[in-house]
């Protein structure tokens, strides 16, 4: 009985935790009628609907979330257990879950983690690229990247990568036929490529920065994207000005496809930061990790 309960809470917790029988069922090595066979005895044996199925999603009755909430955290700490043995013998190994923006991934952690993961090939990462301010606890990811101003007082932060700043550009043609800003306040008279934050909903004011004065400026424009790609596309085009992270459009200046505006209201951030719960007790492979994407510069 209770081996036969631990299998199906096993199978219960993945199914929550991938929202899916069938990414669940990969994960897990089964297959899908197994797998809702499993879940389907053990609320038998309980007597209580454990899911909520329909035809595009399955979540957690709320006597689901409660009983996934008692046995989770006893099943994460067997699994670090077990990976710890494994530690021990030298071998980091296991699984690794990080959240990211697009823009922290690509420029900092992406570079790092290449030779990490051919150093050790037994650990895996999952990367999750998201621009929202990720809860990373309920997420259950083990860490986070972010600018080190919008992390939690009760994170550990590790910084991870160098200084750099945010931009203003427009190609060469726009300027031509709508001249060139010369405050952050001109912008409003410009059609600016603006920006959709997600955790809001509503539009990125851009930051400058001049003589220890920090201001934001709202924008307008005819265009409005939640991706760093589509801006860069649109200013290159012509099709307004934007604000983007240099490193982004740096070869775009070089070239003079692009020019940059307003660079005495420029300063740099302090970089990107591996943000995680302080309580939160890691594996060897994460420990291995931190050390690795430590910025030393």
């Amino acid at each position: 009985m209770l081996r036969e309960n631990f299998n199906d809470l096993i199978y219960l917790v993945m199914v929550a935790r991938e929202c899916s029988f069938t990414r669940a069922a990969a994960k897990l090595g089964v297959s899908q009628s197994a797998l809702s066979h499993s879940i389907r005895g053990l609320e038998e044996r309980l007597n209580t609907r454990l899911l909520t199925r329909t035809t595009r999603s399955v979540a957690p009755t709320e006597a689901g979330e409660n009983l996934i909430q008692s046995v989770a955290p006893m099943m994460a700490d067997i699994e670090k257990a077990l990976l710890q043995l494994a530690d021990n013998q030298g071998k980091p190994s296991g699984n690794i879950r990080i959240t990211a923006g697009e823009h922290a991934l690509s420029s900092t952690l992406w570079p790092l983690l290449k030779p990490f993961l051919q150093a050790y090939p037994e650990v895996n990462v999952e990367l999750s690229v998201d621009n929202t301010l990720t809860d990373i606890v309920s997420g259950r990811f083990d860490a986070g990247v972010r600018l080190g101003e919008s992390i939690e007082k009760d994170m550990v932060a590790v910084r991870i990568g160098p200084d750099w700043k945010m931009v203003t550009v427009a190609s060469r043609d726009y300027l031509q036929k709508h001249g060139i800003p010369a405050t952050p306040y001109e912008l409003q008279n410009h059609n600016c490529i603006n920006m959709r934050l997600p955790t809001l909903g509503g539009l990125y004011s851009w930051e400058f920065s001049k003589d220890g004065k920090d201001i934001r400026v709202k924008v307008e424009g005819q265009l409005i994207f939640n991706n760093l790609a589509s801006r860069i596309d649109a200013v290159l085009a012509g099709m307004g000005i934007a604000h983007v992270p240099e490193d982004t459009v740096k070869q775009h200046i070089a070239n003079g496809e692009l020019q940059c505006l307003l660079e005495d209201w420029t300063e740099p951030f302090s970089g990107y930061y591996l943000y995680y719960p302080s309580r939160k007790q890691h594996t060897a492979a994460f420990e291995k990790l931190i050390e690795a994407i430590k910025y030393k510069g």
